[in-house]
C-alpha cells in the first residue's frame, strides 16, 4: 500500500473518500458527534451551492481582472495569494508528514507549510501546487487547489483560477472532523514496519504538549514544556527533551519559504482553531437540517438537541478541558505581536487574541473565533443554544466541578469583553 494511502488509512480518512456524493453516511458507532446525512441533504446542498467564501470571491475578481496575481520563480503565486486573502506570513507552521494530496513531494527536507488567518488557511508545497481552505458562512470550509505553473514570465500577472476541490475531502471530512468538512492538526508517526500503518492522531488544545507535533517543526522556546516535534523519525516511545530551535536556519534550504519559522504559538492557536471550526460547522449544518425537517430543537440526524451539541461547543469555546502548560513559553516569529494586535478590544483595552502562554493559551478562556464568519452565519436556533449555555457557565447558574477552572475573574472579564464587543449579544448578557 502506499505511504499516501496507509496514512489516510489509518487517520479514518480514507472511508469518506466519496464524501460529495449525495449518500449518507454510517456513523453509529462513532460517538454522537458526527454527522449523520448526506452533505447534498437539501438543507446544505455542499457540493453544488455557489460559495461566497474569501477564495471564491478573490477567484471571481481575479476572472474579471480586478486583481492579477504576481507569480515567483519559487514562491510560485505565494505571496501574492496570501496577501490577496490578509492571511499573514507570520502564521507560517511546517510539517514534514507525507500527508496530503502531494504526498510524494513533502519531506524533513521540503516540508508543508502551512499560513491561516481566522477564516482561511493556505498549505504550501515547494515545487507543488497551493491547497486552500476558507470557511464559507453557510457551508463551512471549501476546499480549493491552485496550480502553481505560471501563466506568463516570471514578476508578470497572471489569471490563474482556483478549483475547487472534492479530493481534498477524502481526509477533511472524517471521524476526525466530526464527519462534516473541516480542518485538523495531525501527530504522525512512521510505520514500525516497511509494509506497516502509520499510527497518530489529532491534536487540539485538549491534547497535553508532550503528545503533540510528531511530524512537525516547531521553533520558539517551550520552557519546561515537551514535545514531540523537529525529530526527523519520531516515535511514540520517545520520552527525551524536546529539540528546541529559534529559527529553521540550517535545518533545510530555506528558499521560497516566507519566514523561517514554525512557530510554537502559532501551532496552538492553529489547533484551538481546527476544532472549532469544525465544531461550529458541525452545529451549523445540524441546525439547518433540523430546520429543514421542521423539527427546530432536534438534531435530525443524530436524535441529540441542539441544546446537547451546543454543551460540546461551549466547554471547547471556553477552553474547560484545555490542557495546563507547565510553564512559559514563548514564540520567536513575530506571530504573538500580530495575532494579539488585531481583533475588537472592549472600552478597557482587552481582547479575546491576548495570550497567557504560562498557565494557559489564552489570557481570558473564551475563543476569538466567536467573531467568525462561520459564528455570525449560524441558524438562530445555534447561537441562541451557545449563548443560553455560555450564559449557564459564565454567570454561574451551573456549579459543576469541571467549570471551577474559569475563574470569577475569567467569567467577569469574558462577559464585559463580549458586551462592548459582540453587537448579537442577547440581553441577559447585560
Amino acid at each position: 500500500m502506499p505511504r499516501a494511502a496507509f496514512l489516510l488509512a489509518v487517520l479514518g480518512c480514507a472511508a469518506i473518500a466519496a464524501s460529495l456524493a449525495p449518500a449518507r453516511v454510517s456513523l453509529a458507532a462513532q460517538g454522537p458527534l458526527a454527522f449523520r446525512e448526506s452533505p447534498d441533504h437539501p438543507a446544505l446542498k455542499y457540493s453544488t451551492a455557489l460559495p461566497n467564501d474569501a477564495v471564491a470571491i478573490l477567484d471571481r475578481r481575479i476572472e474579471s481582472g480586478a486583481v492579477q496575481l504576481a507569480f515567483d520563480p519559487v514562491k510560485g503565486y505565494l505571496p501574492s495569494v496570501l496577501q490577496a486573502l490578509q492571511v499573514p506570513k507570520e502564521s507560517q507552521i511546517a510539517v514534514f508528514s507525507a500527508t496530503s494530496l502531494q504526498a510524494d513531494k513533502i519531506n524533513a527536507q521540503n516540508p508543508r507549510a502551512i499560513y491561516y488567518s481566522d477564516s482561511v488557511a493556505v498549505g504550501w508545497v515547494r515545487g507543488g501546487l497551493m491547497e486552500v481552505a476558507a470557511q464559507d458562512p453557510r457551508l463551512g470550509p471549501v476546499f480549493y487547489t491552485l496550480e502553481q505553473p505560471p501563466t506568463a514570465s516570471p514578476g508578470a500577472p497572471g489569471r490563474p483560477q482556483f478549483k475547487r476541490s472534492a479530493e481534498c475531502l477524502e481526509c477533511h471530512r472524517s471521524w476526525e472532523t466530526l464527519a462534516v468538512p473541516g480542518l485538523m492538526v495531525l501527530s504522525t508517526f512512521p510505520p514500525t514496519t516497511r509494509n506497516g500503518y502509520a499510527s497518530g492522531g489529532a491534536t487540539d488544545h485538549r491534547t497535553p504538549l508532550s503528545q503533540r507535533w510528531a511530524s512537525w517543526y516547531v521553533t520558539g522556546r517551550p520552557g519546561p514544556n515537551r514535545h514531540m516535534g523537529n525529530k526527523p523519525v519520531p516515535t511514540q516511545a520517545d520520552t527525551s527533551a524536546p529539540v528546541v530551535l529559534d529559527s529553521l536556519d540550517g535545518r533545510f534550504d530555506l528558499k521560497g519559504y516566507t519566514t523561517p519559522y514554525s512557530d510554537i504559538v502559532a501551532l496552538m492557536v492553529f489547533e484551538h482553531q481546527t476544532h472549532m471550526t469544525n465544531l461550529l460547522t458541525y452545529i451549523d449544518w445540524e441546525s439547518r437540517v433540523a430546520e429543514f425537517e421542521r423539527h427546530p430543537t432536534t438534531v435530525a440526524s443524530s436524535g441529540q438537541t441542539i441544546r446537547e451539541i451546543a454543551r460540546d461547543l461551549v466547554d471547547y469555546l471556553l477552553f474547560v478541558d484545555e490542557a495546563p502548560l507547565a510553564g512559559k513559553i514563548e514564540g520567536t516569529s513575530g506571530f504573538i505581536e500580530m495575532f494579539s494586535g488585531e481583533g475588537p478590544r472592549d472600552s478597557r483595552g482587552r481582547s479575546l487574541r491576548q495570550f497567557d502562554l504560562e498557565r494557559r493559551l489564552m489570557r481570558y478562556p473564551c475563543s476569538y473565533m466567536i467573531y467568525s464568519p462561520l459564528f455570525d452565519g449560524l441558524p438562530v436556533a445555534a447561537r441562541d443554544a451557545i449563548y443560553s449555555r455560555m450564559w449557564e457557565i459564565l454567570s454561574g447558574q451551573d456549579t459543576q466541578p469541571a467549570y471551577n477552572r474559569l475563574t470569577q475573574a475569567d467569567r467577569r472579564a469574558i462577559v464585559e469583553i463580549l458586551r462592548d464587543t459582540k453587537k448579537d449579544l442577547p440581553g441577559y448578557f447585560k
